[in-house]
C-alpha cells in the first residue's frame, strides 16, 4: 500500500513592522490558511500611531494625538474587522478660538452638500465678511479646478495668492485646517493633495468632515488589543525583533526567499510584505532585489515632516472645551483628555494634550522652551490657566511622523507591488492616493493582502469605497476620482522613470 506523501505546508507571509499598515495586512489575511508572521521591531504595537509608558504613573501617553474623520472607510472597516470600532468618539462639530478669544464652530446646517457648512462658515467669528468672500471663492476655484495640482503650479500658498487669498485668510482659514491634515507648511504643501482635503473631506458628504477621535489611548486601539486579537486567529506576532534584511529566493534572484532577523536567525517566506518607512525599506532589501525595484529610487527624493506633542497635566481644569482649533499661535488644536478619554481628571484636574504639526522650527528645541511657549499661549487663550499648576508635562516630538507632502510628491510614491515575486510594499508613504494619514496606511495594507491573494489564485477587493458624494455635490463638483491605484502597474513604464511613474495625488 502506497503511502500518501505529506501536504505541502500553507503558504508563509511574513509582514515586517507592526503599524497600521501592517497591522492591515495582516488582518486582511487571517483565516485563509495561510501561515502569518509579523514582526516588530518596538515592544509594542502601533507604530507611530502608538502610546509609550509614563515611568511615574505607569499610565499610557500616546505619541501624538491621531484622529479619524467620517470620510476615512478604510480605517472604519479595519476598526469594525478587529473589533475597536467603538472605541471613537464622533464629533459633529469642529470649535475654532480665534486670537481675540471669540469662538466659532463649523458643523452641517440644513443645506445639502457642497453647501451644507455655508451658514456656519458665514457666522464664524475669527473671519471678516471680506474674509469671507476672499475663502468662498477660493474654495469654488479650489473644487471646480479637477486639474489642480497636475499643473506645474507651485506650492498651495502660490495658488492661493493666485486666487485672492491673503496672509490673513491663510493664517484664519486655509493653515488650520490643512497644516493639521496634510503635516505641511502651506508654502511648502502640494496643490492637489490640499484639494484632496477640502473637496474630499470637506465638500462632498455631508458627514466627511466630522471628526472620529480616540476615546481611549492609541496603546489601547492598536497596541495590546490587536496583538491579542491577532494571535487568536493564528498570527505569529513577534515583538522587539529586528529584520536585518529581506532575502531573495536561492533558486530565483527575482522572487523573494524571506528575511534575516537582526539576531541571524532566517525566516523563509512565500511572501513578505515591507511596512517600515520609506527612508528604511531600501536599506532592507538584500542588494539583488534591491536592483530590481527601480520605483524605490524615487523615494531619494521624499522629505520627512515632524509633529510635535505636547502632554499637559494640570491642577485644575483650563479649557472649557473638548478641542478647539487655535489658528494664528504656535500650537495648532488642543485636545481635552479628561473629557475626551476621562483621564486627568483625578482630584479636580485636567489633561491636555496639544499638538503642532509640521513643526520644522521645534525640531532641536529645548523641550523646556516648547512647554513654556504652549503655556503662555494657552494662558492668552483662557486666562485661568496663569493660575493652574502644571503637575507633569511631556513633549514629544516625531521627526519622521509624515512624509512630506510637497509638490510632485505623488510622482515618488512607489507600488504596493514590486517587480520582485512574492515582495510588496505597504506604508501611507506608498502610492494610496491619499495623504499620509491613518486611512493612507490602512488602504496601503489592504492593497498589498489583495496583491498576496491575487497571486494565490484567490483575488478579492478589500479597499472599500469612498464616502458616496451626494447628489447636488456630485452634480456641481462630478464624482471624485476614485483614490485607489492600479495595483498592478506596468514595470517596464516604471522601469523608465526611476521616480515610478507618475500619478494624481
Amino acid at each position: 500500500m502506497k503511502r500518501t506523501p505529506p501536504a505541502p505546508p500553507p503558504p508563509r507571509v511574513v509582514i515586517v513592522g507592526g503599524g497600521l499598515a501592517g497591522l492591515a495586512t495582516a488582518a486582511t489575511l487571517v483565516g485563509r490558511g495561510l501561515r502569518i508572521t509579523l514582526l516588530e521591531s518596538r515592544p509594542r504595537l502601533g507604530g507611530r500611531a502608538g502610546s509609550f509608558t509614563d515611568p511615574v504613573t505607569g499610565e499610557l501617553v500616546d505619541n501624538c494625538q491621531h484622529v479619524s474623520m467620517v470620510c476615512c472607510t478604510n480605517l472604519a472597516d479595519f476598526c469594525r474587522r478587529v473589533g475597536i470600532d467603538g472605541l471613537f468618539r464622533r464629533e459633529p462639530a469642529i470649535t475654532f478660538l480665534a486670537p481675540d478669544g471669540r469662538t466659532s464652530t463649523l458643523r452641517a446646517g440644513l443645506g445639502p452638500a457642497p453647501f451644507h457648512l455655508g451658514l456656519s462658515f458665514l457666522r464664524s467669528k475669527h473671519l471678516r465678511w471680506g474674509d469671507k468672500l476672499r475663502v468662498a471663492y477660493g474654495l469654488a476655484r479650489l473644487a471646480l479646478d479637477r486639474d489642480a495640482g497636475r499643473r506645474a503650479e507651485g506650492t498651495f500658498a502660490d495658488w492661493l495668492i493666485r486666487h485672492r487669498q491673503t496672509v490673513r485668510t491663510m493664517n484664519l482659514f486655509w493653515g488650520p485646517v490643512l497644516v493639521s491634515a496634510l503635516n505641511e507648511r502651506l508654502d511648502l504643501m502640494d496643490v492637489g493633495l490640499a484639494r484632496q482635503v477640502f473637496v474630499d473631506g470637506f465638500l462632498m458628504n455631508r458627514r466627511g468632515f466630522q471628526m472620529e477621535i480616540p476615546a481611549a489611548p492609541l496603546g489601547e486601539l492598536y497596541g495590546a488589543p490587536l496583538e491579542a486579537w491577532l494571535r487568536a486567529r493564528g498570527v505569529e506576532v513577534r515583538l522587539t525583533t529586528g529584520v536585518r534584511s529581506i532575502d531573495p529566493d536561492p533558486e530565483d534572484a527575482s522572487a523573494v526567499g524571506g528575511v534575516t532577523l537582526r539576531n541571524g536567525e532566517a525566516l523563509d517566506a512565500d511572501f513578505v510584505v515591507a511596512t517600515v518607512p520609506f527612508d528604511r525599506v531600501g536599506g532592507l532589501l538584500d542588494p539583488a532585489i534591491r536592483a530590481l525595484v527601480p520605483a524605490l529610487e524615487g523615494l531619494k527624493g521624499m522629505e520627512s515632516s515632524p509633529i510635535t506633542g505636547v502632554h499637559l497635566w494640570f491642577d485644575r481644569p483650563v479649557c472649557p472645551l473638548d478641542h478647539v482649533v487655535a489658528p494664528g499661535r504656535l500650537l495648532h488644536w488642543v485636545f481635552n483628555h479628561s473629557a475626551l478619554q476621562g483621564r486627568g481628571s483625578e482630584a479636580g484636574g485636567q489633561y491636555l494634550q496639544v499638538v503642532i504639526s509640521a513643526a520644522y522650527d521645534l525640531v532641536g528645541m529645548d523641550k523646556g522652551a516648547i512647554r513654556d511657549a504652549v503655556l503662555a499661549d494657552l494662558a492668552e487663550m483662557w486666562p485661568v490657566a496663569r493660575e493652574a499648576k502644571l503637575l507633569r508635562w511631556w513633549v514629544v516630538t516625531e521627526h519622521g511622523a509624515t512624509f512630506a507632502a510637497r509638490p510632485g510628491v505623488a510622482a515618488l510614491r512607489p507600488p504596493q507591488r514590486t517587480p520582485v515575486d512574492g515582495l510588496f510594499l505597504a506604508g501611507d508613504w506608498t502610492d494610496t492616493g491619499w495623504p499620509a494619514t491613518m486611512e493612507g496606511a490602512v488602504r496601503s495594507g489592504y492593497l498589498a493582502s489583495q496583491g498576496v491573494l491575487e497571486d494565490l489564485g484567490s483575488p478579492e477587493r478589500l479597499v472599500r469605497p469612498d464616502l458616496p458624494p451626494d447628489r447636488l455635490a456630485r452634480f456641481l463638483l462630478g464624482s471624485p476620482e476614485p483614490s485607489e491605484k492600479d495595483f498592478t502597474p506596468d514595470f517596464e513604464e516604471c522601469a523608465d522613470d526611476p521616480a515610478g511613474g507618475p500619478g494624481p495625488a
